[in-house]
């Protein structure tokens, strides 16, 4: 097992509290993708079989909205995307562009099934902290809409 790999997982949120013996069974059988600077990761609405770990790099997450992609976010080194495939098996919802060459670990759908038969109280933890982190995620987006819809200007209402 690459120690620079394990590492990075048990800094991330998405892997928080996971056994070493299991990080090492996912790392067995992650891929490691390399990924040049411009080329494309993934676009909105492919289907989605896995989640991303930025190993090495930049993204940019974006949406297309009237002919036109707008920039979301960038992610850097530590960042995961593409996690939602994991749990709901929708089509991706936002594409994902290497800004800067990268390294990334694929972590599919199949590989955490396959955890999911050799231990599922890991698989259901990993679970959980996906569901936790989309929740964080939600958060942040939730306060940014309130902001852009009312911004200052709101007030609370008096009985």
């Amino acid at each position: 097992m690459h120690p620079r790999l394990k590492t990075l997982l048990q800094s991330m949120p998405v892997f928080g509290g996971i056994r070493e013996d299991i990080l090492k069974f996912l790392l067995d059988r992650v891929v490691i993708r390399h990924v040049e600077a411009g080329q494309g990761i993934f676009r909105e609405n492919d289907d989605a079989t896995a989640m991303f770990v930025l190993e090495r790099g930049k993204v940019v997450v974006s949406k297309h909205w009237n002919g036109e992609e707008h920039r979301i976010k960038y992610l850097e080194q530590g960042d995961c995307f593409g996690e939602m495939a994991l749990l709901d098996m929708h089509p991706r919802s936002a594409s994902v562009t290497a800004v800067d060459d990268c390294e990334l670990i694929e972590l599919s759908r199949a590989v955490l099934l396959e955890l999911c038969e050799h231990d599922l109280e890991q698989f259901t933890l990993i679970q959980m902290n996906i569901g936790r982190e989309m929740s964080r995620r939600l958060r942040v987006a939730d306060d940014q809409l309130f902001h852009a819809r009312f911004g200052r200007q709101y007030e609370l209402p008096t009985d």
